[in-house]
């Protein structure tokens, strides 16, 4: 009987399909470890993801949250009536506009938050098993994945140093090449955030034109 041939290792599935295929993996375990971590708290994931945008951002209207979550206003508005019910968020009139609510957290909520914050902190245990520079590698993928989401649409916008309008890349010699308007100070790509309560996003053009630079600058 003829031993079957194996396929070379060419003939396997393309790289980016196989890098996929791992994020896929790692965001089913994501929803997993959500959905125990949820019911060991007594929420949906829903309502911790929202105690945990009201915690990081204080006080935001149903739709500021509908925005940052990527949730219809419909499930919004449920998950805040359970959450009100429960004593965890109360909402209060928004000076800004008379007819709308802020939505903030009580101080049972605060508690409850911290808890839903650090619901995926699972996943830093699973990133220190890489070496500081693949994690630095696998940071400047993730940023350059999560841009081209937000750009075409797919995803909320994210509050990355590359979207923001204080960003200025490659302006420095040296080990920290980019510069933060904001804080006024050199950074490295080690030190891009993903999620920067300070964050701008910069009009389309200066958007383009900061990627541009920063992609392209050696």
């Amino acid at each position: 009987m003829a031993r079957r041939r194996l396929p070379s290792f060419e003939e396997t599935s393309p790289l980016g399909e196989r890098i996929a295929t791992g994020l896929h993996k790692l965001g089913l375990a994501m929803k997993q470890q959500t959905w125990l971590k949820a019911a060991e708290d007594g929420l949906s994931p829903t309502q911790g993801q929202i105690l945990a945008a009201l915690a990081g951002e204080g006080a935001l209207t149903g739709t500021d949250l509908s925005k940052r979550l990527a949730l219809t206003l419909p499930t919004i508005s449920d998950s805040v009536k359970a959450l009100v019910e429960k004593g965890l968020v109360l909402r209060r009139s928004d000076p800004r506009h008379p007819r709308a609510s802020l939505l903030e957290l009580t101080a049972s909520g605060r508690a409850r938050a911290a808890s839903a914050r650090a619901w995926p902190e699972f996943l830093a245990v699973a990133v220190d098993t890489m070496s500081e520079a693949e994690q630095e590698v696998f940071l400047s993928g993730l940023i350059k994945m999560i841009r081209a989401l937000q750009e075409s649409g797919q995803i909320p916008t994210n509050r990355m140093c590359v979207t923001c309008t204080h960003f200025r890349p490659h302006v420095h010699e040296g080990e920290a090449p980019h510069h933060c308007a904001y804080v006024d100070a050199a950074m490295a790509d080690r030190s891009l955030r993903i999620d920067c309560p300070e964050h701008l996003e910069a009009p389309a053009a200066q958007r383009a034109a900061a990627w541009e630079r920063f992609v392209n600058t050696s």
